[in-house]
């Protein structure tokens, strides 16, 4: 038996390929549409993609399930239970096979039981992992967005990330009775979740890629709670804001993804094609800043502050240091659907008088007539910020522009730097003309200005 796990740290998102050695048979379970890793391992492991699944319908990335169907022939395994709200649109493929609870998947001499664990999804699916020549005992539990190492998959995003009204506490019992349902498996199984620290479905991920059934009962909040109301109040409390793409993420993975047939490469271009999304590094893009672009620095955040701030509708043109680093945002782009880059532009080719540095400035230097904008998610914020600070997530911004003034200057921090200068570039682009940042963020203020935090 062979299973590989395949993390990308950019959308804390995990998926895995599990494969006879005996037979050559392999499945992929949760793929990225970036297939080719999934072909190169297969390869490299003298294994043959037969199948293809998912735990459900994801909101926070694209599904490569049909991806990798077309690319390799693999069967489709995908979920029949839930509502009809929630089925899958391209279930009519030929390549497409339902499944109800307790539906087995053969792979060589591997089994797959797929295990209904509904309350993060309606359709959600788990999967036990048999690899029967070693003995009937399951050896893996491939757990999807139901249980987390340390935390279990937030219920509340159909209702605030998709706006169906009422889900939300409904979900969340029907989550407590999943947990109820799989009392009677073995402590011994290993743990496979499908996202890890960082990531927006669920509130208090561990960072750890595997763990054991036995070591999440113990460990795991969700397992010491016996109340059904009180797992209630816990589960649905503390969650943090879902980005505005989750919910296109649920319409498209549900209809079917695209199939594209190779990641993106992006053309040069010499005339922007509509807004310039500037992808270099925040430091770069701090000291040399274009007039009346979005800045959304290259590296882990890249695909959620996207995903956040991008229309899916709009094309868009990249302000790049090279060829690579554009092909990797646009490949960073395309995991969570937008299609959009139209190509990039060197800044060399750009109006060399409309770069300029941000105005940087410490908490030591405010003399109170600033508003301190803090661009944090608001966990962060209750944990600690600037006393009188005015408090706006950064992917709330652009619709609460309304709220700051324009007579006074807004100095715009987050954590340690990463998110402000994003915070700054809309700020430009809305014509705000006295805006400052504080590049070092809350972990900077708190070392200088100790007294001005405080805690929610």
């Amino acid at each position: 038996m062979i299973i590989r796990n395949f993390y990308d740290e950019k959308l804390a998102q995990a998926s895995y390929l599990v494969g006879c050695a005996a037979t050559g048979e392999a499945i992929v379970i949760d793929p990225l549409r970036d297939i080719e890793q999934y072909i190169a391992m297969a390869n490299a492991q003298n294994l043959r993609i037969t199948a293809v699944t998912e735990t459900h319908i994801h909101a926070d990335f694209l599904s490569g399930t049909r991806e990798l169907s077309a690319a390799t022939g693999a069967t489709m395994y995908l979920s029949d239970e839930g509502d009809d709200l929630w089925k899958y649109a391209f279930a009519d493929d030929p390549k497409a096979v339902l499944m109800k609870d307790g539906f087995v998947i053969k792979v060589g001499n591997l089994t797959l039981k797929a295990i209904h664990t509904p309350g993060h999804t309606p359709e959600h699916m788990s999967y036990l992992l048999t690899d029967h020549p070693a003995g009937e005992t399951p050896h893996s539990f491939f757990t999807g967005d139901f249980v987390f190492i340390g935390d279990v998959g937030r219920p509340d995003l159909l209702e605030r990330a998709a706006n169906f009204v009422g889900t939300m506490e409904k979900g969340a019992r029907v989550l407590y009775g999943s947990l109820q349902k799989i009392k009677d498996l073995p402590d011994s199984l290993l743990v496979w979740p499908a996202h890890g620290a960082g990531s927006a479905c669920g509130k208090s991920l561990g960072g750890s890629p595997v763990s054991s059934l036995g070591y999440e009962r113990k460990t795991n909040w969700a397992f010491q709670i016996n109340s059904e109301e009180k797992f209630v109040d816990e589960v649905l409390s503390g969650q943090p804001e879902p980005p505005y793409y989750f919910k296109e993420m649920k319409r498209l993975n549900k209809i079917g993804p695209t199939v594209l047939g190779s990641m993106p490469n992006v053309p040069a271009k010499q005339v922007a094609e509509g807004p310039l999304v500037d992808v270099r590094s925040a430091a770069t893009v701090r000291g040399n800043y274009y007039q009346g672009s979005l800045a959304i620095p290259s590296g882990k955040g890249l695909t959620n502050w996207a995903g956040w701030l991008l229309k899916y509708d709009e094309p868009v043109t990249l302000i790049a240091e090279s060829q690579a680093q554009a092909n990797q945002a646009a490949r960073d782009m395309a995991t969570i659907g937008l299609d959009v880059v139209a190509g990039w532009i060197d800044p060399v080719d750009l109006d060399a008088s409309k770069f300029a540095p941000f105005e940087e400035t410490t908490c030591q230097s405010l003399d109170g007539t600033e508003i301190v904008l803090d661009v944090r998610g608001i966990n962060e914020w209750r944990n600690g910020h600037v006393n009188s600070s005015m408090h706006i997530p950064l992917g709330y911004l652009r619709e609460r522009l309304n709220e700051l003034p324009r007579d006074r200057k807004i100095v715009v921090h987050c954590a340690s730097g990463g998110r402000s200068p994003i915070g700054v570039s809309i700020l430009k682009q809305a014509g705000f003309e006295h805006v400052a940042e504080i590049a070092g963020g809350i972990t900077d203020i708190t070392l200088r200005c100790p007294t001005s935090v405080v805690t929610a």
